[in-house]
């Protein structure tokens, strides 16, 4: 499993329901601030197409499963403790919290989107979902700017003992954060500075630090609640908000997809996750059977739970990830076929996916078969999303 997805946000608005929902670990929930105090790390699912139908053959996967079609890929998914405004300035679990959520690749903001929490994840009413987006992004920012100011001073003091470029310090110092020299000097260029923070004013270091936290932490908003009249209001007014333009909202019940898991689980259900219905196979008390015709209603309206979409969304369209395949076009000899499913960057070449399976077959590199179209490919031939690739190595 190559990423690590964050579940982040204040306390007290379902995000350790979601990470449970999503991976059916038994992580404690409660209303109350830090009911997560260390990240909890599970194995979620993203879903692919299965290769092997295109093959005649049942594939007989390693991890995860594969049901009617559709394979279940595991991803790490990281419940990151709550998260209250001041974080970046030490406050809550302050430096943890920022350590702890810069381990992952892409963020999921949870956001009860009711209302029915505050910003310091108390019960209240008619509080505007914004100021919980605004607040993480701000923190974030912060946070960015602070490691920023720390390059521009290591630039400035010439602590290489060299003259250096502005774009080398700043990498250098926001390593950590996966960015390189490239990237920083794209970023400055894109904002229409110049390659000297002489020149920057405290307004254009704050924009330079958030464009930068956008490109190494994208977001993807899961808006939690969506099942209740009050979130499906906000949901209206926030979507149509230009000032959230550059964001990507996910209608998301965690508790839905918990009870329709648990009820699979159970035998009272059959249900395959992110799909918009389910069949009820069991009797159940009638009370039961309302509040399950009432989650029908909401996933049939909004084409599923959104947990399942929040995790594949963030993967797939923020990240740009594609999954791939190794394999052959018959099964091994002892029936097994198309084992493993990996999820690797957009732009990956055959040469990056031998190494990705092991360094030893990365050195032994000769060539890679694209299986569907029978031809040989070099090192550098881009893969594509759902390819099936064999690698042919000397080692």
């Amino acid at each position: 499993m190559s990423y690590r997805i964050g579940l982040v946000g204040k306390p007290s608005v379902g995000k350790s329901t979601l990470f449970n929902a999503a991976t059916m670990n038994d992580v404690p929930e409660g209303a109350y601030p830090f009911t997560t105090i260390d990240p909890s790390v599970g194995e979620a699912y993203v879903r692919v197409d299965c290769a092997a139908p295109e093959f005649d053959h049942t594939c007989t996967p390693n991890h995860g499963v594969c049901r009617d079609g559709t394979r279940f890929v595991p991803v790490k998914l990281v419940d990151v403790a709550g998260l209250v405004p001041g974080a970046h300035e030490g406050r809550g679990l302050g430096n943890k919290f920022l350590s702890d959520l810069n381990e992952t690749d892409v963020l999921v903001h949870v956001v009860d989107f009711s209302g029915e929490t505050d910003l310091e994840g108390e019960p209240t009413e008619d509080h505007d979902p914004r100021e919980d987006i605004d607040f993480l992004e701000n923190e974030l920012d912060m946070w960015y700017l602070d490691i920023l100011q720390k390059g521009i001073e290591r630039y400035e003091s010439g602590y290489q003992g060299e003259e250096r470029d502005i774009e080398a310090d700043l990498a250098d110092q926001m390593d950590a954060f996966g960015i390189v020299e490239e990237e920083v000097k794209r970023i400055v260029l894109r904002l229409d500075l110049e390659l000297d923070p002489e020149a920057w004013d405290e307004a254009d270091k704050e924009a330079l630090a958030r464009e930068i936290r956008m490109e190494t932490k994208p977001m993807v908003v899961a808006a939690n609640k969506m099942d209740t009249a009050a979130a499906q209001d906000n949901w209206a007014e926030i979507t149509d908000d230009p000032d959230y333009d550059h964001l990507t909202f996910v209608p998301v019940s965690a508790h839905a997809e918990k009870a329709l898991k648990n009820g699979d689980r159970q035998d009272a259900l059959e249900y395959v996750p992110g799909e918009e219905d389910f069949d009820i196979v069991a009797d159940l008390p009638e009370e039961k059977v309302d509040g399950l015709e009432d989650i029908r209603e909401f996933v049939n309206a909004y084409g599923g739970t959104g947990v399942q979409e929040a995790i594949e969304t963030a993967l797939f369209d923020v990240l740009d990830a594609i999954a791939v395949f190794p394999g052959a076009e018959q099964p091994q000899d002892d029936g097994t076929f198309l084992q493993d499913c990996f999820v690797l960057p957009d732009g990956s070449t055959a040469e990056d996916f031998a190494y990705f399976l092991h360094s030893d077959i990365g050195d032994g590199f000769l060539h890679a078969h694209d299986i569907r179209s029978g031809r040989q490919v070099g090192a550098d031939r881009e893969l594509d999303h759902r390819d099936v690739i064999e690698i042919t190595t000397t080692n």
